[in-house]
């Protein structure tokens, strides 16, 4: 993959999310709030970088353990068929998280020794690896980041409440008992 190519897929798929929650809005938040527990979602996630994964594993050369290859496959086929059965909570987060540093592996390839425009989506990607390590080994954060999102709303509107009646407040003030305040 060149890095016009790597440029170009991240830019589109940025932008088809995008448009995605543009166009529905809110008649797409129940299936984004069911996503992290969705069984759907954590079987063509988490199956995609399973695959892709034990891909690169059948990959190995005799430098990165290549010699020990098939253990290797089949000790992580154990492991991801090992997580649909006894860790079946937030999967597909998981699923999300190992993707993205698979696809962020595949980004930092196209966009060694580049420099320059390059750097921008290098930025992107390192924030993307970030935001996968923290959704994968906390998969609940997920939730939390929602409950954080709509427990700030209610904070906002609880301080415009208060805004008010404290701005109601001055005015009574100013209006009622201040120039009583200034003839005395």
């Amino acid at each position: 993959m060149t890095l016009f190519q790597a440029t170009l897929f991240t830019g589109l798929a940025l932008l088809a999310f995008g448009v995605h929650f543009i166009w529905y809005g809110m008649r797409s938040a129940e299936s984004v709030q069911a996503f992290p527990r969705s069984r759907v979602a954590a079987y063509i996630l988490l199956g995609t970088a399973a695959a892709w994964f034990l891909y690169k594993v059948t990959q190995l050369g005799p430098a990165d353990f290549g010699q020990y290859k098939n253990i290797l496959f089949i000790v992580f086929l154990v492991v991801a068929l090992g997580s649909y059965i006894y860790v079946p909570d937030f999967l597909a987060v998981r699923g999300l998280a190992a993707l993205i540093l698979l696809i962020a592996g595949a980004l930092l390839d196209a966009s060694f020794m580049s420099y320059g425009p390059a750097l921008f989506l290098k930025l992107f990607v390192y924030l993307a690896i970030v935001l996968a390590l923290i959704l994968g080994a906390n998969s609940s954060c997920l939730f939390c980041l929602r409950d954080q999102s709509t427990r700030r709303q209610r904070l906002a509107t609880r301080r415009a409440g208060r805004i008010y009646r404290r701005r109601r407040q001055i005015w009574r003030f100013i209006v009622l008992e201040w120039p009583c305040c200034v003839g005395a």
